[in-house]
């Protein structure tokens, strides 16, 4: 892993913390925990790959959510084909939390393989 993907998956990680993701040790079968400020003083940063979900895992109920709400885009064919949207600053906290809230990758994460992706029901 290279220094700039550990400072991503760092940065990732401290976001996540007040949102109860879980995270897997070392990519070994059974080492799953919930990140806690506790877990990231413990275990080597570079090691820990967080369960998230995939932007394509959004349900057509968030995906209203999100527009609606968290947005306030009214174009809803925008936002379900990820089009260029244009956020005022000062909502950028909200969508940011509302997608660490719900354990999305929208870092790309997953497939940068510093993540996992999470099955189905692991965030129910």
């Amino acid at each position: 892993m290279i220094q700039k993907e550990k400072q991503l998956l760092l940065v990732d990680l401290y976001a996540r913390l007040p949102y109860n993701v879980k995270v897997n040790y070392n990519d070994l079968e059974g080492a799953d925990y919930t990140l806690s400020v506790k877990l990231l003083s413990q275990f080597p940063k570079e090691k820990l790959k967080p369960y998230l979900r995939p932007m394509s895992s959004m349900t057509e109920e968030e995906l209203k959510e999100f527009a609606y709400t968290i947005l306030q885009q009214p174009d809803l064919d925008a936002v379900r084909n990820w089009q260029t949207l244009s956020i005022d600053l000062k909502e950028l906290t909200k969508v940011l939390d509302w997608l660490n809230k719900k354990h999305f990758d929208y870092r790309g994460l997953i497939s940068m393989g510093l993540a996992l992706e999470a099955p189905q029901d692991m965030y129910c």
